[in-house]
């Protein structure tokens, strides 16, 4: 499958990046694919998101041609420096924590933005934003204090002001799976997610929630067989941070 709406040899990259980055990506599509084909899932129904935080536009450019169509960063400042000179076809998503004093930068650099933890910020990036930008609200299923997300029991009502405050449009939901190493316990906060939207998409109707985006290098696998739409892949593509 090539998520790319075009496939083009970059230009200037060099070739180790451009071989290490499209092999890299072509074994995480192929774990992919073989991991929704053991869940009776289309595999066409699952995006690889490649999060190319701490690398530069040579890795970019090397992914697209690859064949990705998503990208994402984790900061605002990193984005500025990066998107505007990245291939056009792609999309780009926000990945990390956005401080509300740098939502008026969000709209203009990302298609949309996963990690939406509060009405506050909603809001925020709404004023920002054309009618209709689409956001994903994202959890905390963890507990733990020093990630981002909502609880659990403030979800419905988070996307419930969302919807009455905001133009922005409800399009799925995200979260970061728990740092251990028992597969039961991560496939249980990915059940626990796709539980939630279920929950949320009857309580909030007027929206698509179309996403669930779960799953990192570590256990992507698992999000897909528990009906994750996006991956969020960093370093099974790109190697290890910078």
């Amino acid at each position: 499958m090539n998520d790319s709406p075009f496939a083009a040899s970059p230009r200037d990259v060099p070739p180790e990046i451009t071989d290490a980055v499209g092999s890299n990506y072509r074994q995480v599509r192929r774990a992919v694919d073989a991991a929704a084909e053991k869940a009776g899932r289309d595999p066409d129904e699952i995006a690889i998101v490649a999060v190319s935080k701490t690398f530069g536009l040579d890795h970019v450019r090397a992914a697209a041609a690859a064949g990705v169509s998503h990208l994402a960063e984790n900061r605002v400042q990193e984005a500025q420096q990066k998107i505007p000179d990245a291939p056009n076809a792609l999309i780009w998503h926000m990945v990390g924590h956005v401080q509300r004093n740098k939502a008026r930068h969000v709209p203009g650099l990302f298609d949309t933005v996963q990690s939406v933890d509060s009405l506050r910020l909603a809001k925020a990036i709404d004023r920002y934003s054309e009618k209709g930008y689409p956001i994903l609200l994202q959890l905390n299923l963890t507990g733990n204090p020093d990630q981002q997300g909502l609880a659990p029991d403030d979800l419905v009502a988070t996307a419930k002001a969302t919807h009455a405050e905001t133009s922005l449009e409800l399009d799925g939901l995200m979260t970061i799976a728990p740092f251990v190493d028992d597969d039961a316990v991560i496939r249980q906060s990915f059940k626990l997610l796709r539980s939630l939207l279920l929950d949320v998409r009857e309580a909030v109707p007027d929206h698509p929630w179309s996403h669930l985006s779960m799953g990192m290098t570590n256990d992507f696998e698992i999000a897909v067989e528990e009906g994750a739409t996006l991956v969020r892949i960093g370093r099974a593509i790109f190697g290890d941070r910078r």
